[in-house]
């Protein structure tokens, strides 16, 4: 089964997020902030990402850049709070291929992953 890369700086919606992609059927790796996700991604080369835009240090938006660099097929979904369109525009521009809003459903994270692993 495919890996996802879960990554949020709120332990709490990263557990909500994790359990979501687990009863999906994936596996997960976790990562609590934009360094560690990149991090994360080289070292375990998961099949998609789930990234929170808003972080302390390094922001969702760079680390997608950095993994964008060290992987041009990577799949990235951003999830993000209602009104950041601006900042979901840029994700796009980077690479992102989808974006999911918080506070998510299970059914929307579920067609983010249909789409970021079809």
């Amino acid at each position: 089964m495919a890996t996802v890369l879960v990554v949020d700086d709120s332990s709490f919606m990263r557990m909500r997020c994790v359990s979501t992609v687990k009863e999906l059927g994936y596996d997960t790796v976790e990562a609590g902030d934009g360094a560690e996700a990149i991090q994360t991604y080289k070292d375990q080369k998961p099949a998609a990402v789930l990234m929170d835009i808003t972080m302390p240090g390094t922001d969702g938006l760079q680390a997608l850049k950095e993994i964008m660099a060290f992987d041009g097929n990577a799949r990235v979904a951003m999830v993000t709070a209602m009104g950041q369109q601006s900042m979901v525009m840029e994700a796009m521009k980077s690479g992102a291929k989808d974006f999911v809003v918080k506070p998510f459903e299970p059914d929307r994270v579920k067609a983010a992953l249909t789409k970021l692993l079809a």
